[in-house]
């Protein structure tokens, strides 16, 4: 005996390899399909269909298939309302619940579709009256209603122009070098039309940055205004005021590129300096910090958070330390974004990534090609991967801004 489920999907379904994808799913996962109907867009701008039925050997391996399915976009022909279960406890919902991908979904509620709101990976459907909202686990309360099963669960994947697929690579040749300096140009040209329209343009960065001699650079675009907010860690601004007070980062003079004697003490005494005055915003009161991008943020009213971790010295009086009200800080300041840049910061990059749905427009700039891939693999085409020096990628943006507000 066969179980059976007739799906449908609409989009760029061939250039994409969406189309690839969806017959890999269904065999992979056990099932078979028959097409019933295909009809192929023709022009870059048309939307191809594709109608299938679903046949598996039972109806576990059918639900499995139809879970994957849901992920690439593909729709039930006729779909029931979505199988709504009461939480047992907080933060304990029912096993079968459905996991969010950072795709825009709907969900099917009394024989409507309804948007589900903050949209990000991993995390739970809540429904209330006419309202369906996605939440972590741990903010689920007893008694709320969770989306379960597969049924009535629609995903709307977003579609990339041909171009803006791939990635950047820059090294020694020069034809690498402009097509680093293309993708800087777009780069800008869009953060441009984002600011000009009141866009949020939302930054995240490793202490690299300072390292790779970028602080001037990314403090310059925070003067021009192209900054919303900043996230990073601990030991970005730590290493920021180390270069601000004493010319180093990590002991290295950030000029002349060698060791400074007893420079592996400078962070530390950065760390001491910023406690004297109560946290970065004290010191730059009290004139103790003269510079920095963290000075800018303070000067600039561009809010800021550090997320602490394990290995952190210090830490400053602004990291917050505790995981979770870290992470809720970072997704307040990333509510409403349109652009998000990552610069060489694996972990903070890759947990932003979670948190934005796929329509949010991401920039990833590394030396390693691997955190690049990883960022571009989140399930958004709307990712633009350069791997570089982070510094040099700076020194170009900022000097692309400057020509285009000057323009």
């Amino acid at each position: 005996m066969n179980f059976t489920e007739i799906v449908e999907a609409e989009g760029h379904l061939v250039d994409t390899q969406l189309l690839n994808r969806i017959f890999d799913c269904v065999t992979g996962s056990g099932s078979s399909f028959e097409v019933l109907n295909f009809e192929l867009g023709r022009t870059q701008e048309e939307r191809s269909r594709i109608r299938l039925r679903i046949s598996s050997p039972s109806n576990v391996v059918l639900r499995e298939t139809l879970v994957q399915l849901v992920e690439l976009g593909v729709t039930e022909l006729d779909p029931a309302d979505a199988l709504l279960r009461p939480a047992e406890a907080d933060a304990v919902v029912p096993d079968d619940f459905y996991s969010t991908t950072n795709h825009r979904t709907e969900i099917r509620v009394g024989g409507s579709w309804l948007p589900v709101s903050r949209q990000r990976m991993d995390g739970v459907v809540v429904v209330a009256l006419d309202k369906a909202e996605c939440r972590k686990l741990r903010d689920v309360k007893r008694g709320e209603q969770i989306v379960c099963g597969v049924h009535g669960i629609r995903t709307i994947l977003e579609h990339a122009p041909r171009e803006s697929r791939g990635f950047v690579f820059m090294g020694n040749e020069n034809s690498s070098e402009r097509r680093t300096l293309v993708a800087v140009r777009n780069i800008a040209g869009r953060m441009r039309v984002l600011h000009d329209a009141g866009g949020r343009i939302v930054f995240v960065a490793g202490p690299v940055v300072v390292h790779t001699g970028g602080g001037p650079h990314l403090e310059d675009i925070i003067r021009m205004g192209y900054v919303s907010a900043l996230l990073a860690g601990n030991a970005l601004a730590v290493h920021d005021a180390e270069a601000s007070l004493h010319g180093t980062s990590l002991g290295v003079d950030v000029e002349a590129g060698g060791p400074v004697e007893g420079g592996h003490r400078n962070h530390m005494r950065a760390i001491n300096t910023i406690n004297r005055h109560g946290g970065i915003a004290g010191a730059v009161k009290a004139g103790a910090l003269k510079s920095g991008l963290m000075k800018a943020c303070v000067e600039c009213g561009v809010p800021f958070s550090l997320a602490g971790s394990i290995r952190d010295d210090g830490p400053l009086p602004d990291t917050q330390m505790d995981l979770i009200r870290a992470q809720a800080d970072y997704a307040k300041l990333l509510e409403g974004a349109a652009m998000v840049v990552c610069l060489s910061s694996m972990l903070h990059s890759i947990g932003v990534g979670n948190m934005l749905p796929a329509s949010v427009y991401m920039v990833c700039v590394d030396i390693n090609p691997a955190v690049v891939t990883k960022l571009s693999d989140r399930g958004s085409h709307q990712t633009t991967g350069i791997v570089t020096e982070v510094g040099s990628f700076l020194q170009l943006l900022a000097r692309e801004l400057r020509k285009e507000g000057t323009g």
